[in-house]
């Protein structure tokens, strides 16, 4: 058992190499026992790789240290391990019923028929599906299938749930739906749920924790607003979605602001947390879309306000939102207005200071 305060899962230093590609490089980890963490990533970053070593599915080529509930786990097989694992597909017997489906982990741990069966409705009904315990895996919908395997693996009382892509396979109402689900269930049950996807609207919407990966190394580690609004490199910022990240060099720095050149064009930004900008550096500059707004004329402004000129090109109707691409001294620049009803006009495009993260050039050496 985790001794109070102590974290459930301690992952350190742990790297994985497939002849000589490195899939995973020194990757750390502590989860605190009830949390709801993400391993997000594009495809080869290391996030699955992490996942199948914390279930024991995957050996790591080193590690300095791996404990699960204050126990070393490192040689311990997955089947020893208190955790359980649903995958993206869902992995289950299509010969079995719903309900064998659900039993069947504690049919390896040898509990009688009467304690299966009692538990298997419980965790049926836990996930909505009180009804389905004689169906067959067929006669299910994707929604239904992935309820039973949420049940299968709860039903077994693990201390971490692991889920890979787990809403990977289902259409994007059945998955928005089943993000809040999720949501829901571990806050109700308390256990910590530590899940991969490449989604980062997934892992906005679902975390408290977000470990970001690229290249095999974990590149920002936080919560989602810090990821979504105080990204460290180039890559973090375009990979959560900012449309606008430009290359510039730093001009001169004031009381929590910078001054960067780009294509001859001062801008002014706030730099990422835990960098020190001097002049010369060469940045990063990430302004999200939806700050960047039209305005008429070029008249005085607030000093913490930036403006260039901007001639708009491709306006795109995207449901919620319209994207206008804007010309400008800076480069193609993306204008975002949200619920807008009315195409707005100007010809100077505008955003302020402490909406513009700048952050250092060269992180992007060791995560992109």
């Amino acid at each position: 058992m985790t001794a109070a305060g102590e974290p459930i899962l301690v992952v350190r230093d742990a790297t994985r190499r497939f002849g000589p590609i490195v899939a995973l490089e020194r990757a750390s980890l502590v989860v605190p026992k009830g949390s709801f963490v993400t391993l997000l990533g594009p495809s080869g970053s290391g996030k699955t790789t992490l996942l199948r070593i914390i279930a024991g599915l995957e050996a790591p080529s080193e590690i300095a240290e791996l404990r699960i509930e204050g126990v070393d786990v490192r040689g311990v097989p997955a089947n020893h391990r208190n955790v359980a694992t649903v995958f993206q597909h869902y992995g289950l017997f299509p010969h079995m019923t719903v309900g064998q489906n659900v039993e069947y982990g504690l049919l390896v741990r040898g509990r009688s028929a009467e304690e299966r069966r009692r538990r298997a409705v419980e965790a049926l009904e836990l996930v909505r599906l009180p009804d389905k315990y004689d169906r067959r895996v067929h006669q299910l919908s994707g929604g239904e299938r992935q309820r039973v395997a949420l049940a299968r693996a709860l039903v077994i009382e693990p201390a971490i749930l692991l889920l890979d892509e787990p809403l990977g396979a289902l259409d994007e109402r059945l998955r928005r739906d089943m993000q809040v689900e999720l949501l829901q269930l571990q806050k109700a049950l308390g256990t910590t749920f530590i899940q991969v996807t490449h989604s980062q609207e997934e892992a906005l919407t679902m975390s408290e924790r977000i470990l970001l990966l690229n290249r095999g190394r974990i590149v920002q580690d936080g919560a989602p607003q810090e990821l979504f609004d105080q990204p460290r490199s180039r890559f973090v910022a375009e990979f959560m979605g900012i449309d606008n990240v430009l290359d510039g060099r730093i001009v001169s720095v004031g009381e929590g602001l910078a001054t960067a050149v780009v294509e001859g064009v001062e801008i002014s930004g706030r730099p990422v947390p835990g960098y020190r900008p001097s002049a010369g550096d060469a940045v990063f500059i990430a302004i999200r879309a939806e700050r960047i707004s039209l305005e008429e004329n070029a008249g005085a402004r607030e000093p913490d306000v930036n403006a260039v000129s901007a001639v708009p090109k491709l306006r795109i109707y995207k449901g919620n939102f319209y994207d206008t691409e804007l010309e400008t001294p800076l480069g193609t620049l993306t204008s975002r207005e949200v619920d807008a009803v009315q195409h707005g006009s100007g010809s100077i495009a505008v955003w302020r200071s402490s909406h513009c993260v700048i952050g250092p050039h060269h992180a992007d050496a060791s995560s992109d």
